[in-house]
């Protein structure tokens, strides 16, 4: 019997539906890009001319009209996530939101609880949980390499000191509910502790501005320590000062070993470069990237290259999410775990504004 076919709409028409959605729904047979919403296409940025055969809307309630659509994807900025997301559920689709999932952790909930009312599948885009970098780090602790995991650092550290240009076209750099950079970068960092370590017990948080120059008040910078009840210490750092020739990505140090890597990862980079996941080396990274390991033996330290693995790349986020929508395993990353994400930045938040360490 041939598989299902799931007609998807994507809600946006920028940089994330481009890069990061449609060119992954195109690599899942049972996946078809059915239409887009996009409000004032222009002659070099048009959908459908870019996506032939592939309905153009100009508004989501149109889309959501549209009963051939069963799963809405939403790719706009995070302060209208929950409107968005809300009206898709409410409308019988299954969703994908990108991250950041909401701006409060009352919004995210109030969405976990929409979505089992409708009897839909919700989730978040957290495709980083499929770098090559974190899927190697996650084979190392799992398999015992680095022991017992006493400090896990994490971090998405850029030098760009200057206060960037205005630009109304993008939110990432703009103030608004969702914004600043725990929302964008720290949601990633926040997610992968959680998704290998669970979640913490106690929460302390420095959220501000590392730029000399900040007139618009937006929060560039962030550290953020994950308190363990078995001692284990996360630092998820990000910082715009940073003036490094390669930038630390990982430090984790355990009893038994301890795993280092520089450089992010290099997917997004990729597909920013036209190279698509259907191309040969796509996701590989090159042996001058690849992180060590040190380990003790003979009571002396010993450091050995360790490759980075083959990853699935983001597309396993969507294959995951084609199974789940058949109903064969697990959300690749659900509403309910990106909701909790969203609660350890608002712990965080109280955690800076109020100068201590705050319960989970």
């Amino acid at each position: 019997m041939a598989s299902k076919t799931y007609n998807v709409g994507i809600i946006g028409y920028g940089f994330s539906a481009k890069i990061f959605h449609i060119p992954f729904v195109a690599q899942i047979p049972e996946l078809k890009l059915h239409a887009i919403v996009q409000r004032t296409p222009k002659p070099e940025d048009d959908a459908e001319k870019d996506h032939p055969g592939v309905k153009g809307y100009r508004t989501t309630d149109e889309l959501l009209q549209d009963s051939a659509v069963d799963v809405v994807i939403v790719t706009t900025a995070p302060d209208s996530h929950f409107a968005l997301c809300k009206s898709a559920l409410e409308a019988g689709k299954h969703v994908i939101c990108e991250k950041p999932f909401t701006p409060t952790y009352k919004e995210a909930a109030d969405l976990v609880t929409i979505a089992n009312k409708q009897n839909k599948l919700l989730a978040v885009y957290q495709n980083r949980r499929w770098d090559a970098d974190f899927v190697t780090l996650s084979k190392l602790i799992k398999n015992g390499s680095l022991g017992r995991i006493s400090e896990f650092e994490t971090h998405f550290d850029r030098h760009r000191p200057e206060e960037p240009a205005a630009d109304v076209s993008k939110w990432k750099n703009k103030v608004i509910p969702g914004g600043s950079a725990v929302f964008d970068l720290g949601t990633h960092l926040l997610d992968q502790a959680v998704h290998l370590l669970g979640l913490p017990k106690r929460v302390t948080g420095f959220i501000g501005s590392a730029r000399e120059v900040n007139q618009s008040g937006f929060e560039d910078s962030f550290t953020v320590l994950l308190h363990y009840a078995n001692g284990t210490l996360v630092t998820a750092k990000a910082t715009v000062v940073s003036p490094e020739e390669e930038q630390l990505r990982f430090w984790v140090r355990g009893d038994k070993g301890s795993f280092k890597k520089f450089h992010i990862d290099i997917q997004e980079d990729q597909l920013k470069a036209g190279i698509m996941p259907e191309d040969h080396g796509y996701g590989r990274e090159p042996q001058e990237r690849y992180g060590t390991l040190t380990t003790i033996k003979d009571g002396k330290p010993v450091r050995e290259v360790v490759p980075t693995v083959e990853p699935p790349t983001y597309t396993e986020y969507y294959r995951k999410f084609t199974r789940a929508l058949g109903g064969e395993g697990q959300l690749p990353a659900s509403g309910e775990e990106a909701a909790q994400v969203i609660r350890l930045i608002e712990l965080a938040r109280e955690s800076s504004e109020t100068g201590r360490t705050v319960d989970v």
